[in-house]
């Protein structure tokens, strides 16, 4: 008994208390990543990828044209580019991390 007055007591509490707000406590948060200031082109991007993928930039852009367009491109349209395997999943790996915000080629080329 003295259990169902506990259980009954918070729940009418929490119901009273809370309705309609969000509890605190709560981080508010967006999963979007904001988008890049710098520019980035489909010859910055295949430069920044390297590993010999920035051999393919005219055919990319001749074909392609666009860099919004080369972030939703299939693999099977790369394969009919004669774009070879290694370097379409190169290519497709650091599409999905620039999209989801966690690369992005540098603005600078990497001195050796």
């Amino acid at each position: 008994m003295a259990w169902r007055q506990i259980l009954f007591s918070n729940t009418t509490r929490l119901l009273s208390s809370s309705s309609n707000s969000v509890p605190s406590g709560f981080a508010s948060f967006s999963s979007k990543s904001n988008p890049y200031l710098v520019k980035v082109g489909i010859p910055e991007f295949l430069n920044g990828v390297g590993k010999g993928v920035e051999t393919h930039v005219e055919k990319l852009e001749s074909e392609i044209g666009d860099f919004s367009k080369l972030l939703v491109t299939r693999t099977l349209k790369l394969k009919k580019l004669g774009i070879p395997c290694k370097h379409r999943k190169l290519i497709l790996k650091y599409t999905h991390k620039y999209r989801l915000g966690l690369w992005r080629p540098r603005a600078e080329p990497v001195k050796a």
